[in-house]
């Protein structure tokens, strides 16, 4: 062999090994990103744009290097899309494990007790990370409202079927364990009444007294004459009328109108939440007929009209006094049950 051949495949090994290194440096050395990202790699892209897409993020310095990286490793079509998150100074080694091994980021959407449906597709429309409309507007009352895990790019509707599922699941279990004797024929019948709970108290000890007041109402054939029933018969669900309600609008002309209609209404309010469903079902033992807010965000009940005129009268008395903090008197923290509610 003539040395010339022999430095030829000298320096040509010397070339390969010192290519090698370079590519397992490059390959495994600290990547630029200063801080852990959130990144989303679209679906339906190929290797080479999501190369570009990880660079453009600032997660790996050659893009080229990492599909080619990916090709030669038989990983080009593991990698998947989502949204992923990259710790700092991931190698290109480890922002490949990761569209490969991790799972996606966990993204929460809260829909608050008491939203109307109308709320609930608002509150949808704007989350980020959702895809697709919702194809037909849920019933009334139809969504549990809670938190619900999601990932990128999963679709409203598939979220509407979740929430959808798992109000069945809850009124149908709680329907069950119910307590005995409740003027209550049907398990919808459960959930319109533990709507107009949800409206009438946020303070979670009050709801099984509250539902005690609208049962024992019920029982004596007694109108509900419930404020938020006419809210929602003045807003058609829109959600809250961002004023206090007026003697025109307890005339309002509609079902859901508990003033003018006996019974309960045609149908929920609001999704309740399970909270407001429990109330309803394990009301609280009482003989109470009327309820008016108490100037603290509470309210103060009562078994007469009589005893009722006289809590209301002291509220009345609460609004006038002077100072920057009055009670509130809105619908969500409902006034009264009764038509002596209203002066």
């Amino acid at each position: 062999m003539s040395a010339a051949l022999r430095y030829w495949i000298g320096g040509t090994l010397g070339f390969i090994v010192a290519l090698l290194v370079w590519g397992y440096v490059t390959y495994t050395s600290p990547g630029p990103l200063s801080e852990p990202t959130n990144i989303v790699i679209p679906k339906g892209i190929g290797v080479e744009r999501i190369a570009a897409r990880l660079a453009e993020a600032g997660v790996i310095r050659y893009p080229r290097f990492f599909a080619m990286m990916a090709g030669l490793l038989g990983e080009t079509r593991r990698l998947r899309a989502g949204e992923y998150r990259f710790p700092a100074h991931a190698s290109q080694r480890v922002a490949m494990d990761v569209l490969i091994y991790a799972k996606p980021v966990v993204r929460r959407l809260t829909i608050p007790e008491g939203f109307t449906t109308a709320q609930v597709l608002e509150e949808l429309a704007r989350t980020d990370g959702l895809e697709g409309p919702v194809d037909a507007k849920p019933a009334e009352g139809s969504l549990l409202p809670e938190t619900y895990n999601f990932s990128y790019g999963d679709t409203r509707d598939e979220m509407i079927a979740r929430m959808r599922r798992a109000m069945t699941e809850t009124i149908d279990t709680l329907w069950k364990e119910r307590a005995p004797n409740l003027p209550l024929k049907s398990p919808r019948d459960a959930l319109i009444l533990a709507s107009i709970v949800e409206k009438e108290t946020g303070i979670a000890e009050e709801r099984p007294h509250v539902a005690a007041v609208f049962l024992n109402r019920l029982r004596r054939n007694m109108r509900l004459q419930s404020d938020p029933t006419v809210v929602y018969a003045v807003t058609h669900g829109s959600g809250s009328l961002g004023r206090p309600l007026s003697h025109a609008d307890l005339e309002t002309a509609s079902p859901y109108n508990s003033y003018l209609y006996d019974g309960l209404p045609p149908g929920p309010i609001d999704n309740p939440g399970r909270a407001s469903i429990m109330a309803v079902l394990h009301p609280a033992e009482s003989d109470d007929l009327y309820f008016v807010a108490d100037g603290s965000g509470g309210h103060v009940f009562a078994k007469t009209l009589a005893e009722h005129n006289k809590n209301v009268a002291r509220l009345r008395r609460i609004e006038a006094q002077p100072g920057p903090m009055k009670p509130s008197a809105s619908p969500s923290a409902s006034p009264a049950t009764g038509a002596a509610s209203h002066p």
